[in-house]
């Protein structure tokens, strides 16, 4: 009964922190706080998919999902790496 407006404002909640996200991407001062605005952004998007998921009462898309935080998961590794070491492949 409450379960559909609750979905509702998630999704709307994690959409509004996806857009603060994008500022925050394009006026960060360094090169880390873009990394880390990179990753909560995947974290959001991984957010709204598995509530899309729930809300369309399917299971198709949680490996989506999966293969999403996998990829941000790398590429967050991969950045940080590039910036400690100045190359990501030794």
């Amino acid at each position: 009964m409450i379960l559909p407006y609750a979905l509702d404002f998630a999704l709307g909640a994690f959409g509004l922190c996806l857009v603060l996200n994008l500022i925050r991407l394009f006026t960060a001062p360094t090169l880390t706080d873009r990394i880390l605005a990179v990753d909560t952004m995947t974290v959001n998007a991984i957010a709204l998919v598995v509530l899309t998921t729930v809300r369309s009462g399917s299971n198709l898309l949680f490996e989506a999902a999966l293969l999403l935080a996998l990829t941000g998961f790398i590429s967050t590794v991969a950045y940080c790496k590039y910036l400690l070491r100045g190359s990501i492949i030794e």
